[in-house]
């Protein structure tokens, strides 16, 4: 065999599917009948942007009455005192209550991303309800107060009959129709499904022995199942403390973030990945059963003139099946291939 140059990857090996952390089933907070699907399938959508809605028109009427309340109250009287909004308060507060038993119980039925979700929602609760409770200065009499509060609770109710998107993303599924009449039984079923595709990540498995050798931040090449000539780059960005124990084999779960991911790539698919430990390019490489001798002094049999001739050399890095050459051969010269190896390094 020649003395070659080329590219020498020392990497571990991980194996999974892809995913998509941003994936949430988006549902109605009321009963109704659909009235319009503003979307289909594949749609790219924006946050806040309005997707169905149902025809509601018990709660249309109480948001317009409760509207026309707060326009109609007079002001009888004008006067400045300090105070804070506790009906507002303990109504943020108990959304946030609601939410965050939601997200428990999905968390619980392993629908992380939807629980994710939630627990945004109870942020923003929580911050409602502390701008809320501070003390300011109160320059509207308690009638127009309540009428003020009352529009808000009818306008939330009205808002549960809309679904909008909760971030930039895809519509992957939707199961609804226009029609449809949801019952106080299924109206809180999946009506739409949203897959933010600009981030995706491979959450696979290392084995035991290679788990010490991987840190955060190293870069990895990912290879896909269904699409064998396509290879993306990624990065380490979660490797579990945790060990999980199948059929006696340890493992520990690894999160890897792809870079630039396009539309080929698909929530769910087998995937596997080369992280890289240590890489040295346009090196001398000689395969491993070249090499025979020790550890401490290896040498070949170099072909010179037809004959061979012991020589002994210096090796760097190996990939278990090629050994870096640092010194004692040259690009070109010809080395002896043992019939059988007596010596391995690995």
């Amino acid at each position: 065999t020649r003395v070659v140059r080329g590219d020498l990857v020392l990497s571990v090996e991980v194996s999974g599917n892809l995913e998509t952390p941003r994936k949430v089933d988006l549902s109605f907070g009321t009963s109704g009948m659909v009235k319009q699907v503003m979307v289909k399938e594949g749609d790219r959508v924006t946050k806040g942007q309005v997707l169905a809605k149902l025809d509601v028109p018990y709660l249309e009427a109480s948001a317009a009455i409760a509207e026309l309340n707060l326009r109609k109250t007079i002001y009888p009287y004008y006067h400045y005192t300090h105070c804070s909004d506790m009906p507002g308060t303990w109504l943020a507060l108990a959304d946030a209550r609601d939410n965050l038993e939601q997200a428990q119980q999905l968390l619980k039925a392993g629908k992380t991303a939807e629980a994710q979700s939630l627990l945004e929602a109870v942020d923003q609760n929580l911050d409602e309800a502390e701008d809320k409770s501070r003390s300011v200065v109160w320059s509207l009499p308690f009638s127009i107060k309540l009428a003020e509060l009352q529009y808000d609770q009818a306008k939330a109710e009205l808002d549960k009959a809309t679904i909008t998107a909760t971030f930039d993303g895809v519509i992957a599924n939707i199961y609804i129709t226009e029609g449809q009449q949801l019952s106080t039984m299924n109206y809180a079923n999946p009506a739409i499904c949203l897959i933010d595709t600009s981030e995706i990540r491979l959450s696979g498995v290392i084995d035991e022995i290679d788990v010490s050798k991987v840190n955060l931040g190293q870069e990895a090449v990912i290879t896909l199942d269904a699409l064998p000539e396509k290879e993306v780059k990624g990065r380490v960005t979660f490797i579990s403390p945790a060990s999980t124990i199948e059929t006696g084999v340890v493992f520990y779960k690894t999160t890897i973030v792809l870079e630039n991911p396009d539309e080929e790539l698909k929530d769910g698919m087998s995937a596997s990945a080369k992280i890289i430990l240590e890489q040295h390019d346009d090196v001398l490489l000689l395969p491993n059963r070249a090499i025979q001798g020790s550890l401490e002094k290896p040498w070949v049999e170099v072909l010179v003139n037809e004959k061979a001739e012991q020589r002994e050399i210096t090796l760097g890095l190996s990939d278990g099946a090629s050994t870096e050459v640092l010194a004692g051969l040259a690009e070109g010269e010809e080395v002896v291939l043992p019939q059988v190896s007596q010596f391995s390094f690995f």
